[in-house]
């Protein structure tokens, strides 16, 4: 084997990593609250999530609290033995609210009141000055800081310049616009290698389901994928053991 071969050999292996799966239960709280009653419980969801082999739980406090709630963080952190990762927005109230809670990372998302869902990533760039001093006290409480973005280099550098830890790659597009999904994913995959050389852990998420999931997964610079809505709404069919069960396996083999 001569010195090319080791070298790209030796950079290959600095970015595969085994793939985690974090498990988003807000839509287990959507369903609660639906009849504004205690059934079914977010927290036994996250245990069983836990118990089935999820790697971390994820878990949306949104400003109006829709679905997850305080209390639901409270519980959820207290509950489990996996990594916590907190959704939420860039305000003063949820930072706040995170260093209360010490979640093992925060992940900043945009948010309106009027949307269903998060649509689209944090528009970081332009606004780097502002975002690190509102969230500098989530670095100094030993939380790992995640912002989730566009498969966009100026995104992306920005997230540097504010000191993330973690970007969180927004794999909507990718998911939803079938006709140009090729190209989506080359975004997506030009995204993590640049992540990756500037030094932040690079994760994905947002609609991935099991016929969109394999090409992200494949992509070796990323190491976690989030998922939510499907494995919740999946596991109304199957149980939730089982939807994660397949999500993993599929992950597994995309990796292998």
């Amino acid at each position: 084997m001569n010195n090319t071969d080791k070298q790209t050999l030796h950079a290959r292996d600095s970015v595969e990593q085994a793939l985690r799966l974090g498990v988003n239960i807000d839509h287990v709280a959507t369903v609660r609250n639906a009849r504004g009653e205690v059934h079914p419980d977010p927290v036994r969801a996250a245990l069983i999530a836990e118990q089935a082999g999820a790697d971390g739980i994820t878990a949306h406090l949104r400003e109006d609290r829709r679905h997850i709630c305080d209390a639901d963080i409270a519980a959820i952190r207290a509950a489990i033995r996996i990594p916590l990762n907190f959704e939420m927005a860039a305000t003063a109230e949820m930072v706040a609210l995170a260093v209360d809670t010490l979640p093992n990372s925060a992940c900043i998302v945009p948010e309106r009141r009027e949307e269903v869902t998060t649509e689209g990533g944090l528009a970081a760039a332009g606004h780097e000055r502002r975002l690190a001093k509102l969230l500098a006290p989530i670095k100094e409480a030993g939380i790992r800081l995640s912002l989730f973005v566009e498969a966009s280099e100026m995104e992306i550098r920005a997230a540097a310049a504010i000191g993330a830890d973690i970007i969180e790659l927004h794999t909507g597009r990718y998911c939803h616009d079938t006709e140009r999904r090729g190209d989506e994913l080359v975004r997506l995959a030009n995204a993590a290698k640049l992540a990756h050389g500037l030094g932040l852990e690079c994760h994905a998420g947002h609609g991935l389901d099991y016929d969109t999931v394999s090409a992200v997964a494949a992509i070796p610079e990323i190491v976690e994928l989030n998922i939510g809505h499907f494995l919740i709404g999946e596991s109304i069919f199957s149980g939730l053991p089982a939807a994660i069960a397949r999500m993993r396996e599929l992950m597994r083999l995309a990796r292998t």
